[in-house]
């Protein structure tokens, strides 16, 4: 359920995980906490992240089901061109919308295509050509980034974006995405609250976050351990400040850091592959 909110954008889809334990999936928004700006993560900009404060014990089952389908809509083109970035000099307010691709445990899902399509800010669908349409991968860790502009508004429907969203080898989902706090979500038959974005007001725009869910079985990843080891020996420490480039050593082993950030209890290198590359 949503708030009311004096801007209808800028509100915050929150979902129950049942319990005060954090999920496996916050964990990995939790890695990249630290960096006051977007930041890269092998190539894709890192989601927004939730105030969340981290847990040193993450469980992999958040309660979620698999992401809800659709309706295509009349609007949908096959072929768009492979672009992020998907509404470069068209006037709107910029938007980025990120998050991951999991399976039904949990795991993330790399080399997952997404394809978004949307209206313009008049509300109106390039039914020529390829504006506002755009595929893309998820990356390494499952992660995806889309920058856009938000879709403007016509007769009969919300705020939303449509994207087919397919694991390697595995079906199609296609589904839309939407938008808190806004008015019309009342009125349109299509709306569905399972598939709220969070958003909220940044610097020159929104930014938004959403993870798919796709009906893929697997082996949950390894649970980190309730607390580091008692004597793993090494340089890394807990409250030091890391930047990115820096080298230390854990359990025997030797780690480059992926990200800034600063060092807290469960975050140890083996169990943080978003900050930390074994070398």
């Amino acid at each position: 359920m949503t708030g009311q909110h004096d801007d209808p954008l800028d509100a915050t889809a929150q979902t129950s995980t049942g319990g005060p334990a954090l999920t496996r999936k916050q964990l990995l928004r939790a890695a990249l906490v630290a960096a006051p700006l977007p930041i890269l993560l092998a190539g894709v900009p890192a989601l927004a992240r939730d105030g969340d404060a981290l847990d040193p014990t993450p469980v992999c089952d958040d309660g979620d089901d698999e992401t809800p389908p659709q309706m295509e809509g009349p609007y949908f083109k096959p072929d768009s061109p492979q672009r992020a970035a998907i509404a470069t000099g068209l006037p709107g307010t910029r938007l980025t919308v990120s998050g991951y691709v999991f399976g039904t445990s949990c795991q993330p899902i790399a080399g997952a295509l997404l394809d978004f399509w949307q209206a313009d800010s008049a509300g109106a669908y390039d039914n020529v050509g390829y504006r506002l349409r755009g595929h893309q991968y998820t990356n390494a860790q499952g992660a995806y980034s889309l920058t856009t502009i938000v879709p403007g508004l016509y007769p009969g429907r919300t705020r939303h974006l449509h994207v087919k969203v397919q694991a390697p080898g595995r079906p199609v989902l296609t589904t839309q995405l939407y938008f808190p706090g806004e008015p019309r979500n009342a009125t349109d038959s299509l709306y569905d609250p399972r598939l709220l974005m969070t958003v909220r007001s940044v610097a020159g725009g929104r930014e938004a976050t959403f993870d798919v869910v796709l009906e893929v079985p697997g082996v949950p990843p390894t649970t980190p351990p309730a607390t580091p080891p008692s004597t793993p020996g090494g340089t890394w420490a807990v409250g030091q400040v890391y930047a990115v480039g820096a080298q230390v050593t854990y359990g025997g082993a030797a780690y480059r850091c992926l990200q800034g950030h600063t060092a807290q209890p469960g975050w140890e290198p083996p169990n943080v592959p978003a900050l930390w590359q074994r070398l």
